[in-house]
């Protein structure tokens, strides 16, 4: 606000103090809770009690797949995310894709796996619909082209909320990371900025697509953030996770982040607060919630979902384990402190040198107290890796879990 001038009357000091007071309060009680003031009491440790395979969800993927009567859906992808549309039906969102036609089995090396020809075209990124459990459709792929030369998008998590704060008109948001290509260890792309696309309803139309987060200036690229692998939405705002490239540095684990965005505005640049470490503010460097780069971090990809008044972050653990291990943390916010890594589980694999990535929950599945989880499989080693995956297409596709988090009180 403007200096008095010190020429005015004492009297005129204390009545424009009051009314600044007065309208301060005003403006806070309108905003959104912030979850960081929630009740200790609701927050009680947690970890994974119990866990099993889900394979009617994992036999619905590989049937989708695996049906050759189309030639332009999806047989296989990775970056499982998921959102429930008003009209009840769930959207599966992946990033590289393959498309087109699934063969047999027997492969051609005479193996019992279905497979795929080398003509098969991969896209950065597809969307398919399910209805009723059953999936049913391939949309026009790729669904969100590329943002310019060697570079591409790759969607994560999304939500359905207004058009604009206070709008009763509703819209689809999906983040989506922009990567563009780049030498060793950069093969998966070199993370550079954090984009929201937005999607009218009930058609699927991609309306626009806005920056609102830019990485190219920091210049160390293990130190870019990209946010969007995961939403929680919590006293009227939607907090957003992310994490950084560490692992690709050879950093045993990478941090985590997270933003803040209130009801209606992840299609606005200026609605976005970050949380620096100590506060929440706009245009904010990040700081960590998460990470020490040893033995706690999170993996390239993780998902958080509130257990009651708890939060709980799942990852693949850190160092080697991360390969095959899932783990998890817990805490009162978003921001922590977080404790762990708790118990961890190990999914089931298919044989041969694969991995498993990007444990992902997804809310409109679970139900009774148990989560519904999701982890993508691929060839271990990036070299040959498209023969491979070629050869046994179950190799890329998502395979699920249901677990049941317990008290450690």
């Amino acid at each position: 606000m403007p200096e008095d001038v010190r020429a005015r009357q004492r009297t005129g000091v204390g009545v424009g103090l009051l009314m600044a007071l007065v309208l301060a309060a005003v403006l806070l009680s309108a905003l959104p809770d912030d979850d960081n003031r929630q009740n200790p009491g609701d927050c009680i440790p947690h970890t994974v009690g119990s866990w099993s395979t889900n394979d009617r969800l994992t036999a619905e993927f590989a049937r989708y797949g695996d049906d050759a009567t189309r030639t332009d859906d999806w047989t296989g992808g990775d970056g499982t995310h998921s959102v429930r549309l008003p009209d009840g039906r769930l959207l599966w969102l992946f990033s590289d894709t393959y498309l087109g036609q699934v063969h047999g089995p027997p492969n051609p090396v005479g193996e019992s796996y279905a497979w795929r020809d080398g003509t098969a075209p991969l896209v950065r990124n597809s969307a398919v619909l399910m209805d009723d459990g059953r999936l049913t459709a391939t949309l026009p792929a790729p669904l969100f082209p590329d943002p310019g030369p060697n570079q591409w998008r790759w969607p994560v998590a999304a939500r359905v909320e207004p058009r604009s704060p206070g709008s009763s008109e509703q819209v689809l948001r999906v983040l989506l990371w922009v990567r563009t290509a780049g030498p060793a260890p950069w093969i998966y792309g070199v993370p550079t900025a954090t984009e929201v696309a937005t999607l009218s309803l009930p058609d699927l139309r991609v309306e626009s697509v806005v920056k609102v987060l830019d990485q190219q200036l920091v210049q160390d690229p293990s130190r870019r953030v990209l946010f969007g692998t995961t939403l929680v939405e919590k006293g009227g705002w939607t907090y957003v996770f992310g994490g950084d490239d560490g692992q690709a540095a050879s950093r045993p684990a990478s941090q985590a982040y997270v933003a803040r965005v209130p009801e209606g505005g992840l299609g606005d640049p200026a609605a976005w607060e970050y949380w620096d470490g100590s506060a929440w503010a706009a245009r904010a460097r990040p700081g960590a919630v998460l990470g020490d780069g040893r033995r706690s971090g999170v993996g390239s990809a993780f998902s958080v979902v509130r257990v009651g008044g708890t939060y709980m972050l799942f990852t693949m653990a850190a160092g080697a384990r991360g390969l095959t291990t899932v783990t998890s943390y817990w805490a009162c916010s978003p921001t922590g402190p977080w404790y762990g890594p708790a118990k961890d589980f190990t999914p089931s694999l298919p044989p041969g040198q694969v991995a498993a990535y990007n444990p992902q929950v997804h809310p409109e599945l679970s139900e009774d107290g148990r989560l519904v989880l999701s982890y993508d499989v691929n060839w271990l080693e990036a070299t040959g890796a498209a023969a491979q995956l070629n050869r046994n297409v179950s190799l890329y596709r998502p395979r699920f879990v249901t677990l049941r988090p317990a008290s450690t009180r």
